[in-house]
């Protein structure tokens, strides 16, 4: 019998897979497609060499120029930093937040794989971690899905150190990588510096998965609010409008300051909201990057 992953992942290729095959390099903007420049040796000087790479230590040892020569690693390795935070949970049964956020994995593992490159994740849960090293095969991206339905119960209530999510995936990702961002990006923590540091070395995307009720609040009259992230609970009117006022102030104000960090960051983020066809959302995110980078 097909386990759950191979049950989705099976949905998905035929709705989703099949639709982007080809489009997903459009995802990272680099003008080499790749991890890195390798050194592999040396060599004598010959006219028409660039003079760039003389390795002046080697020329004035040996009396002759010599040249660094590299070649450059066409493999581009794709890190997917998953949230498994309590707050991805938000969402309607079946198509929650969480729900978007494996479909999102699975679909990304399936396409970059089948490109030949190698994809990992790293699964994070308020400082707890999960890591699937970086593989190719329709397999492994089954296997990214087991541990996301292995880590889809895992909750304790504290709030999401974004920063350290974003500090994890430095740790890990050693050579120049494509490093996906999933969450919400609900938390804490100076992210915005972490993020920066990241930047430096790596080419970094964010998704954030969006749910009408991270941004609306419901007219229901009296109700009980709970913080997924802490658990703690509030009894509130719904109705009232300057409770409604706050919260869409509130709502406003993570939206600018999400933005702004990450565009002092020169990071895209794109919105991926929970009742978006999920192929069409990631041909406008590939559509959209390329034409920054345009």
């Amino acid at each position: 019998m097909a386990t759950a992953p191979e049950r989705l992942l099976l949905r998905l290729e035929w709705k989703v897979v099949r639709r982007l095959d080809g489009r997903l390099q459009g995802m990272h903007r680099t003008a080499h497609r790749g991890s890195g420049i390798d050194f592999t040796g040396l060599r004598a000087y010959s006219d028409g060499d660039d003079a760039r790479h003389i390795d002046w230590n080697v020329t004035a040892r040996l009396d002759e120029p010599h040249l660094r020569v590299f070649t450059e690693d066409r493999e581009l390795t794709v890190w997917l930093v998953l949230d498994r935070s309590a707050s991805m949970a938000a969402g309607r049964p079946g198509r929650g937040k969480h729900d978007v956020l494996a479909e999102l994995a699975l679909v990304l593992a399936r396409l970059f794989g089948r490109g030949g490159n190698r994809v990992g994740a790293l699964l994070f849960d308020t400082g707890m971690l999960r890591v699937v090293p970086p593989g190719t095969s329709r397999r492994h991206a089954l296997r990214i899905g087991a541990e996301l339905e292995r880590t889809a119960e895992a909750r304790d209530g504290a709030t999401t150190d974004l920063a350290e999510m974003l500090d994890a995936a430095g740790r890990l990702a050693r050579r120049r990588a494509l490093i996906v961002v999933l969450s919400d990006f609900i938390g804490d923590g100076d992210w915005e510096r972490s993020l920066q540091r990241l930047v430096r070395r790596h080419e970094v995307v964010a998704l954030r998965i969006v749910d009408t009720a991270d941004d609306v609040l419901p007219e229901a009259g009296v109700i009980v609010v709970e913080d997924a992230e802490t658990g703690e609970q509030l009894i509130v009117d719904s109705a009232d409008p300057l409770l409604r006022v706050r919260f869409r102030a509130a709502v406003d104000a993570r939206d600018t300051r999400l933005a702004a960090g990450m565009r002092r960051a020169g990071v895209p983020v794109h919105r991926i909201d929970t009742d978006r066809d999920l192929a069409q959302a990631l041909v406008e995110v590939v559509a959209r990057t390329r034409d920054r980078s345009s």
